[in-house]
């Protein structure tokens, strides 16, 4: 099992690393216009300052759903050129080029983002076809799904026109839809257009495009829905842990409705420079704080992901899945209880993940990894083999994928983000029809198409598809990963 001494060292050295890189970036940016008399981030803060820092730790966390759902728009925005009620797919699955919270590189996926300020929006989803079929869900602007689509969602896999109305809608509802009243007025879909048996890439993007998007208003003559493919791009969506954080959240709820659930809060932000109406223009000294505490934030939720979003499951080993709280599962993921609102355990969730259905389905099984046999974090200097028995507990496919420690997106740069057996036919196989898949920065003699390029800290997620029973794979013989180099 894990060393904890040597797991505390290694956090402690990742904090200071990220702490010394965000230094760096506020002195190059504040430096030239700062004054030779103006304070520094050196001298003790103030009490004043002290509250003002205190509170942007508190903001950032509180605000980590609505950082998420933001960085879909700017992404599109800044590296597509797109905006709202554009639909983002991709024509082939993703690769390290584009930043995503944890996605897999097997299904391509379409993103929209949508938004019902001017009026009630219609979005029509196909229903499953000898092709192809959704999996997903749309989610509000806080990362709450309020409905999923395909065979599992409200449309049960025949598609259907939903409806989503403004908060505080008032106007006739007309019938033929699939209704629902988001909180916010932006709404997200995620969503993968998963092939049936026989179907190719291509099929899977034909489908995909043939939702439409439109107002309400315009449901007897709808406008072509503008499609944007993103795979040819750059497109990153990661949270940016800076200055643009706290921009970006501004932005965000100067857009949107103030929920009940969140007036203390919204009194708090007003200390650091985000009120409804007015714009967020922080002086130089409110920026030096701010970098600060958004260090200070991102490094709480890293220790969060380090020592709260996984638990073991395969007993003996260091093989875990996802901790996460059955009961916020079972209730659609409102994080909130009779008595408080789970502000960490949301943060924890949604700084490393995207989207959650509303209901959890069985379609595929994550297995987790932060560590090696000895209970080291994984680094991007060594080399690892991690063994994959001929008998895993799966119907369809498993998928291995490696994962940046800083980001939770694909390591940038990197030729190969994952590995699956849908590539058995060019992968090494050993005699007993186990896989051996190597994660190292160069790839070791011999292992080109079983390795997967590192460079960097990271993780790694098994997924698999079709997956059996948990208490069948709670029993599988998935060896620890080792370090060999």
């Amino acid at each position: 099992m894990k060393d904890e001494s040597v797991t505390k060292t290694t956090l402690k050295l990742k904090r200071a690393l990220q702490a010394s890189w965000l230094a760096v970036i506020s002195i190059c940016v504040l430096a030239p216009a700062q004054a030779a008399d103006a304070p520094t981030q050196a001298q003790e803060l103030s009490p004043q300052e002290q509250m003002i820092h205190r509170r942007a730790v508190e903001a950032a966390v509180w605000g980590m759903p609505l950082e998420g759902t933001r960085g879909f728009l700017v992404g599109t925005r800044n590296d597509l050129g797109g905006d709202w009620n554009d639909v983002v797919y991709f024509s082939k699955p993703m690769e390290s080029r584009h930043g995503f919270l944890t996605a897999n590189n097997q299904t391509p996926y379409v993103i929209g983002n949508f938004n019902t300020k001017e009026g009630p929006l219609v979005v029509e989803v196909p229903g499953a076809s000898d092709k192809a079929k959704f999996f997903g869900s749309f989610v509000d602007a806080w990362d709450y799904p309020f409905t999923d689509v395909g065979p599992a969602g409200a449309d049960k896999g025949k598609g259907g026109k939903f409806l989503f109305l403004p908060p505080g809608y008032e106007g006739e509802v007309p019938e033929g839809y699939l209704v629902f009243r988001p909180y916010t007025y932006a709404v997200y879909a995620a969503l993968r257009p998963v092939a049936e048996k026989g179907a190719k890439n291509e099929d899977q993007v034909a489908y995909a495009r043939t939702l439409k998007v439109y107002r309400l208003s315009e449901a007897s003559n709808p406008p072509p829905t503008n499609f944007i493919d993103a795979y040819p791009n750059k497109w990153d969506t990661l949270p940016k842990y800076d200055i643009s954080y706290f921009s970006d959240l501004a932005e965000a709820i100067d857009e949107e409705p103030v929920l009940e659930r969140d007036l203390a809060m919204m009194g708090m932000l007003k200390s650091i420079g985000i009120e409804k109406g007015k714009p967020f223009n922080p002086d130089q000294r409110m920026q030096e704080i701010l970098e600060m505490a958004i260090v200070d934030a991102y490094d709480y939720m890293q220790d969060l992901f380090v020592n709260n979003a996984f638990m073991n499951f395969i007993e003996g080993t260091q093989w875990s899945t996802f901790n996460l709280p059955i009961e916020q599962a079972k209730a659609g993921w409102p994080f909130v209880t009779e008595d408080r609102m789970l502000i960490d355990e949301r943060a924890n969730l949604y700084h490393y993940a995207t989207f959650m259905p509303k209901a959890l389905g069985g379609g595929s099984f994550y297995l987790t990894n932060l560590y090696d046999s000895e209970g080291r974090l994984l680094d991007g200097e060594s080399t690892y083999k991690m063994n994959i028995p001929a008998d895993a507990p799966m119907k369809d496919f498993w998928s291995a994928i490696a994962y940046s420690f800083a980001t939770h997106g694909f390591i940038v740069g990197s030729e190969r983000v994952g590995i699956s057996s849908l590539e058995q036919e060019s992968l090494q196989v050993n005699d007993d029809g186990s896989v051996d898949l190597y994660f190292a920065p160069s790839v070791p003699e011999g292992q080109e198409s079983n390795w997967i390029p590192t460079g960097e800290d990271f993780w790694i997620a098994l997924r698999l598809y079709g997956p059996e029973k948990p208490e069948i794979i709670k029993s599988w013989k998935l060896p620890d990963i080792e370090k060999i180099k």
